[in-house]
């Protein structure tokens, strides 16, 4: 497999097409474009006729504003810009021509950044994160619930409340789900030392610990490197650029860690009383997230519906990857809101803005309800009829009143994303045809058409002919050929990079703009390190044994340990746990309370002691000098496991092979 050219090498490829007089217009010009004829064209005719801006939206999303940050840019310790909110006061006013203008109105929305209070007692900080910060007062201190994904901006954000509102301290910390942007920032206001201490609780929905690791540990480095481009978070924010992510503004890029609960909730209609406010909560797990819970404040009359319930239609399948949810489910949860909590008259949410007035919560909630069940009722109605995957992916028919209710447009997800993904759900991924059962990989494929069609000069020639023509998607899907087969074809990559621009900036949703400009940056600039991960060292440590175990198994290179038979015990000092370790037929299997008769070696050691050789890298002869471990057997037999073990490319490559 080829490597990814970096930026220099990209330049020197550049050159070489010059000097060879390989290049044209495309090879010459790496730079973002603006918008096309077809473009402008295609966005004015897809805003003839409608109005995407909603007075009452606009109201509830600058309601109660009391100030923005001084300084708009969040750092690190080390000078790092974690999040920079300047660019988000460029966006106002009519959208420019590299927007879809239902797309603008929106953006101007989830770019009002800055504290506002909702109710007495009830304040939210929004758009310093992709999340927002809610404060609810107690008797003696605040209520947050959802800390933000980064500690930078969750200090940033209690530091605005505090100034504007006075200083309190924190009491309790609600985690609403397991996704890291909703527990990620708990530390920049909570000292575990006080948690621990029982001076804050932290409260989280049953499930919540297994969940939030598994998601972005066993699988987090794959689904953190889609989220670069699902959130754009490589590319500025501009009229050619991410103008948010439909849910928010944009990522912070700051540290993220993880504090356990001390309070799991595991029961809708179960009550806790926390620093003398009152809070019912409703179960809703494998909606949004594999664990999740709404709540109900009734003294207040103020419902948190997580993210359950936006100003958007959210994700059945996610872009950057994710559990597919339950479309099912998730529309039963929200009708189940209606009974639950009837006289709410204030709606907060974990993204987007709230939203004031009984009828209008109870009109939101029946959208949302019916915009989820459309979705998975129609896509196995359209499977039923032996539609493939891909059918559903260009199936254009959405009830004409959830296509004008602003809270249920496809800003952070699409209807072709998600009648995909309820397909997926019950369906997977094969389409039943079995021409598509057996397919070449991708850059085999791409090789084949390419010589099929004529080469690559043909391909580019019908590439260009096409881009001229406005049909951008075909140029994508033809060129995408070109550029897999032979990666270092500097025109293909440029007359790619500018065919998924021009849909960017036609597109209605907000991630998709995202995918396509990251991918069109990547093309013409290489891939280029970003502080974005999920991994933090919190939420290594807070693993277990088995978890760390199953990563050691997904991170096995199965060719290399293939025919090797080992066994390796392990006994915990502290917890009294056993676990055997085996590795055969290239899998490496653990299970607990086991142990080989005829292991080869056998650790005996704390879980600390564990954690520090496998997650902390320390050597094990470090720690069998220290006294930390005992070791009885061969240790080459750890060798054996531990030699073939490889830690992922945090920066693969996506649109190249």
């Amino acid at each position: 497999m080829k490597a990814h050219p970096s930026t220099h090498s990209l330049l020197a490829l550049a050159a070489a097409a010059l000097l060879t007089g390989a290049g044209g217009a495309w090879a010459q010009d790496l730079t973002p474009k603006g918008a096309s004829p077809a473009t402008i064209a295609a966005n004015k005719a897809f805003a003839a006729g409608r109005n995407f801006s909603s007075a009452q939206e606009t109201d509830f999303a600058t309601r109660g504003f009391i100030a923005a940050m001084d300084d708009l840019q969040i750092k690190d310790a080390k000078g790092n810009i974690v999040f920079d909110a300047a660019p988000l006061n460029a966006i106002q006013g009519d959208a420019p021509e590299t927007v879809n203008p239902s797309l603008w109105e929106s953006a101007k929305l989830t770019a009002k950044h800055g504290l506002f209070k909702l109710a007495d007692g009830i304040y939210q900080v929004r758009n310093y994160d992709i999340e927002n910060m809610t404060l609810v007062a107690g008797k003696s201190g605040w209520i947050v619930i959802d800390p933000m994904m980064s500690a930078e901006a969750a200090k940033a954000a209690i530091e605005l409340a505090n100034k504007h509102l006075g200083s309190k301290p924190i009491t309790a910390v609600v985690y609403s789900h397991t996704h890291v942007d909703h527990f990620g920032g708990a530390r920049g206001i909570v000292d575990e030392a006080d948690v621990k201490a029982g001076k804050v609780r932290v409260i989280a929905p049953d499930g919540f610990m297994e969940n939030a690791i598994a998601e972005n540990v066993l699988a987090g480095n794959g689904m953190t490197r889609r989220a670069q481009y699902q959130f754009g978070s490589a590319v500025p924010i501009g009229a050619k650029g991410p103008v948010g992510a439909g849910v928010g503004a944009a990522l912070s890029l700051g540290t993220i860690g993880l504090i356990p609960p001390t309070d799991v909730v595991g029961k809708t209609g179960q009550q806790l009383t926390v620093d003398g406010v009152r809070i019912v909560f409703q179960m809703a797990p494998n909606t949004e997230a594999p664990s999740e819970f709404m709540f109900y404040f009734p003294e207040l009359k103020t419902l948190f519906w997580a993210e359950d319930v936006n100003k958007t239609m959210h994700n059945i399948y996610t872009l950057r990857g994710t559990k597919v949810r339950d479309a099912l489910s998730w529309s039963k949860y929200i009708n189940q809101l209606l009974d639950l909590f009837p006289d709410a008259e204030l709606a907060v949410g974990a993204h987007t803005w709230p939203t004031w007035g009984n009828q209008n919560i109870r009109t939101q909630l029946t959208y949302q309800r019916d915009m989820y069940r459309f979705i998975h009722d129609q896509a196995l109605f359209l499977a039923n009829q032996g539609k493939k995957m891909d059918d559903l992916a260009n199936a254009t028919f959405y009830p004409k009143a959830l296509q004008e209710n602003f809270s249920t447009r496809g800003y952070y997800s699409s209807l072709s994303q998600n009648l995909r993904g309820v397909y997926n759900f019950y369906l997977g991924y094969y389409d039943g045809n079995p021409a598509t059962l057996h397919r070449y990989a991708p850059a085999e494929t791409s090789r084949r058409y390419v010589a099929d069609l004529g080469g690559a000069a043909a391909v580019l020639e019908k590439g260009r002919n096409h881009f001229a023509a406005g049909d951008y998607r075909w140029t994508a899907e033809l060129v995408n050929h070109l550029v897999m087969a032979d990666p270092q074809n500097m025109e293909a990559r440029a007359l790619q990079a500018d065919a998924l621009e021009q849909m960017a900036y036609q597109v209605e949703t907000a991630v998709w703009r995202n995918e396509f400009l990251a991918a069109a940056a990547e093309l013409r600039q290489g891939v280029r390190p970003l502080r974005l991960s999920t991994q933090g060292p919190d939420l290594l440590r807070a693993m277990t044994p088995e978890m760390v175990f199953d990563l050691l198994a997904v991170r096995l290179n199965h060719e290399k340990a293939d025919g090797l038979n080992v066994g390796i015990n392990f006994s915990f000092t502290d917890s009294g746990d056993k676990f055997a370790l085996e590795l055969s037929n290239s899998v490496l299997n653990n299970t607990r309370g086991r142990v080989l008769k005829n292991a080869q070696v056998s650790l005996t050691l704390s879980t600390m002691a564990f954690m520090r050789m496998t997650v902390g890298q320390v050597p094990l002869p470090d720690l069998l000098k220290a006294g930390d471990v005992k070791l009885e057997g061969d240790p080459k037999a750890l060798g054996a496991v531990f030699a073939n073990l490889e830690a992922p490319n945090p920066m693969f490559n996506i649109v190249t092979p």
